[in-house]
């Protein structure tokens, strides 16, 4: 019985039924760090996700572009110093990374932020504040720390690349 009803539904559709999962979890856990005296701002309260367009990868190739040009314009112009926005770099890179299934490690949104690791760290910790992402322990490895972004964030981030969608 519950491989019929598995097997009629598309992979989309429990994709998106996770995601609205997860999101409903993120909320609770930020009602309990509230209760719990943790008052962390939330971006925004989670609302039912959105169904994403037709093709998610569409919207993942679209903000990995954006990421790309970003890179290429230091490059084009020789001065790495002229186009730093480390929280929007790690922001698209959180992006794809949700859309794609990916987790990305600290030390990872580090090096694609583009700036050295005190500066990205510090911009990590002004993302936590503002409940922009969060940052998920690794019970495999103790030493590594994961970051995703919130679910208020993710949808902030649908909204800017897909904006007809609202």
């Amino acid at each position: 019985m519950t491989q019929e009803i598995a097997s009629s539904y598309t992979s989309t559709e429990v994709a998106t039924q996770l995601l609205g999962i997860t999101q409903s979890l993120d909320v609770l856990a930020s009602q309990l760090h509230s209760i719990a005296g943790q008052n962390r701002p939330v971006l925004k309260q989670a609302s039912a996700r959105r169904e994403l367009p037709p093709s998610a990868e569409q919207l993942a190739k679209i903000a990995g572009q954006a990421y790309r040009d970003r890179r290429r314009r230091t490059e084009l112009f020789g001065d790495e110093t002229l186009f730093g926005e480390p929280a929007w770099d790690i922001l698209l890179d959180l992006f794809v990374a949700a859309i794609k299934h990916k987790r990305v490690a600290v030390t990872s949104a580090c090096i694609g932020s583009a700036v050295p690791t005190t500066t990205a760290l510090r911009w990590l910790k002004i993302l936590e504040e503002k409940g922009l992402i969060l940052r998920e322990e690794d019970p495999d490895d103790a030493r590594r720390t994961f970051l995703r972004l919130s679910p208020g964030a993710y949808d902030l981030m649908v909204d800017y690349f897909h904006p007809e969608q609202k």
